[in-house]
């Protein structure tokens, strides 16, 4: 649920009452885009910041287990080099693993351009060149933050977004608005219990939009854009 500070900064950003608000964010990673597509949208950043304290718990995480990891091999080493029985004799190779057809069926349908974007559980239809794709190369370039709120008024859906990096944006009050749209230029379409929606634009894209706070304001919004 959204702070009341969070209210008064959507009210003043806006200049008017948000009909409703949520927190939410993309329900996974952005896929690579071709170069050239990253390249002519200004090669912004394609994955969120991290905020210092997970920076410092990997760095801790990472001095702890690698020298732990290495004593524990320069370990093994010794015990075959003391060994007898064990001098001389190469490893065996482990077997592999038997590959079935239905794998392979897999495989070539994971590998296929579209297999983490379009689709019925995609992040975005698919096509970097409109503009649910150009909204997704920007996605991270006015914030590294994961949450974005998304506000719906009585003629706009804006997006907006802190420009920290806290671990808690959903107190924040210091978030600006990072994307605007006229409601003849895109609209949401949702359905209450799914905690997830489609920011449609008017050339037949779309961006599928999830990881909804839970709570009344999701409900409220979800409720609202079916309505």
């Amino acid at each position: 649920m959204a702070k009341r500070k969070v209210h008064r900064r959507a009210r003043k950003i806006l200049g008017e009452e948000p009909v409703a608000l949520v927190w939410c964010g993309l329900n996974r990673d952005i896929p690579k885009p071709p170069k050239d597509v990253h390249r002519a949208a200004g090669k912004g950043r394609l994955k969120p910041g991290h905020h210092w304290m997970v920076v410092t718990g990997m760095i801790l995480g990472f001095a702890i287990f690698i020298p732990w990891m290495l004593l524990d091999m320069f370990g093994q080493w010794l015990d075959r080099l003391m060994d007898p029985r064990r001098r001389g004799r190469p490893t065996p190779a482990p077997a592999p693993a038997p590959r079935f057809a239905d794998d392979a069926d897999a495989d070539d349908q994971q590998q296929g351009p579209d297999a983490a974007s379009s689709g019925p559980d995609g992040l975005f239809d698919g096509n970097w060149n409109l503009a649910a794709g150009q909204l997704l190369l920007r996605w991270y370039g006015r914030s590294p933050n994961r949450k974005r709120l998304v506000l719906l008024t009585g003629d706009r859906v804006c997006i907006a977004a802190s420009r920290g990096r806290r671990l808690s944006p959903t107190k924040a009050d210091d978030f600006d608005i990072v994307a605007e749209f006229p409601h003849h230029e895109a609209r949401v379409q949702g359905t209450p219990g799914t905690h997830t929606f489609l920011l449609a634009f008017p050339d037949g894209s779309w961006l599928r939009i999830g990881n909804l706070t839970r709570g009344g304001d999701a409900d409220a919004f979800l409720r609202t854009v079916s309505a």
